[in-house]
């Protein structure tokens, strides 16, 4: 049974390794085979064998939707839950905002953003204590997506306090509904707004060919109210969590930033290795065998039963990493993982990602180089068996009790 307050993280993943390649779990009620094997994941997320469409290929779907708290993430109707020629239809939509030329378009921008946070972090009186994910972590990304979706900023802070609940997995079935009802509410309420004002961004394209097409041709109303509620959650809480668990790693393992600042590795390691260690969703709810799939050591995955990737056990796991799985080293010579999915669902977002945490490392750790973790400080994780962060992230911008 997996823990929904995200505590037992350590100890499920080390369960995990040693149950073999896919584990029988419970998620919130719900029966699923957790694959944490970083070898057999990665054959699974690529095999056609295996489906996201709950409706088409999960039997269970309309029994378990009507009372499990995480019914939004297999309901909803967007590139993330579709399967074949539907999923290459809508990943070919979005995925025109997230080419290499439109991401290195945004990093000027970042950078502005980025510089104008650490300005008023750096307004901190000495000796108080400044919580990162919350000043840096959580508005970097948000403003982000906010430009990519033309977000105005009425919508910012409510679409930011809908997503984290979203990802919060000790809710009930009843306060995770009325969270998804706010956050269709906020969605409607942006696609009105870009309906009577359209602007250059994704939010008036999407609009713009669904308008265009209507319900016969490239996007339905469903999918395009669907399709900005993924773009909103995935490229939000993902990055807030990647920028958050790589400052931690850092402070952490002071012998490791050492070696970014002698020049040994660099900031895209520091980001690789952070994703491997702490992937920033730690289960991804839900894939669906088509067929009887047979695994090593006698297991099949019967037709219909649900799947669960574990990416945070799988960048540790031993058949891939040894013994030093658990090690946080920005010089690994191989830093493959997982953590942002792989085969057709693999995350258009990634690139902007992985951009927008090089760049605010990089800009924190030279804005302020003593910086240290509050001493005594515990990290709590987020209350989730989902998402993979902090609670907060505290932190002295003096490097410590002697530096204020």
């Amino acid at each position: 049974m997996l823990d929904p307050t995200g505590r037992g993280r350590d100890t499920e993943s080390a369960e995990l390794f040693a149950r073999g390649p896919a584990t029988p779990v419970d998620i919130l009620g719900v029966h699923a085979w957790a694959v944490a094997d970083p070898v057999l994941l990665e054959e699974l997320l690529k095999d056609p064998r295996i489906s996201k469409d709950g409706p088409q290929h999960w039997p269970a779907f309309a029994e378990v939707v009507s009372n499990w708290p995480l019914a939004l993430w297999v309901t909803a109707r967007n590139m993330f839950t579709a399967h074949g020629a539907d999923h290459r239809r809508l990943r070919r939509l979005v995925g025109a905002a997230f080419t290499a030329r439109q991401v290195a378009a945004l990093g000027e921008r970042i950078e502005e953003l980025t510089a104008a946070l650490l300005d008023e972090v750096a307004l901190t009186g000495p000796g108080v204590a400044v919580d990162l994910r919350e000043r840096l972590a959580h508005p970097l990304p948000i403003q982000v997506i906010g430009r990519l979706l033309g977000l105005p900023e009425s919508l910012r802070d409510r679409f930011r306090r809908t997503v984290d609940r979203v990802f919060d997995t000790t809710l009930t079935p009843q306060e995770s509904a009325a969270n998804a009802a706010a956050f269709y509410s906020m969605l409607d309420e942006l696609i009105a707004a870009k309906r009577e004002r359209p602007g250059d961004d994704m939010t008036s394209r999407l609009i713009t060919v669904r308008d265009t097409e209507g319900d016969g041709g490239a996007l339905t109303e469903e999918e395009l109210r669907d399709t900005l509620l993924l773009v909103v959650s995935a490229g939000y809480e993902t990055t807030v969590n990647l920028i958050d668990n790589a400052v931690a790693l850092l402070l952490t393992h002071p012998e490791q930033l050492d070696l970014v600042r002698s020049g040994e590795a660099g900031w895209d390691d520091v980001v690789e290795e952070a994703l491997r260690r702490e992937a920033p969703v730690a289960h991804l709810p839900l894939r669906y065998a088509v067929e009887d799939i047979a695994l090593p050591g006698g297991v099949v995955i019967r037709r219909g039963e649900a799947i669960l990737a574990s990416y945070a056990a799988a960048g540790r796991h031993p058949v891939r990493y040894g013994d030093s799985g658990a090690v946080f080293d920005v010089t690994r010579p191989v830093k493959d993982h997982l953590a942002f999915g792989h085969g057709p669902h693999f995350c258009l977002g990634a690139p902007l990602a992985r951009l927008e945490a090089r760049t605010a490392l990089r800009a924190l750790f030279e804005r302020f180089p003593r910086l240290a973790l509050l001493p005594g400080a515990e990290l709590e994780p987020v209350e989730s068996l989902i998402s993979n962060g902090h609670r907060s992230l505290p932190v002295l911008l003096g490097g410590g009790a002697e530096g204020v």
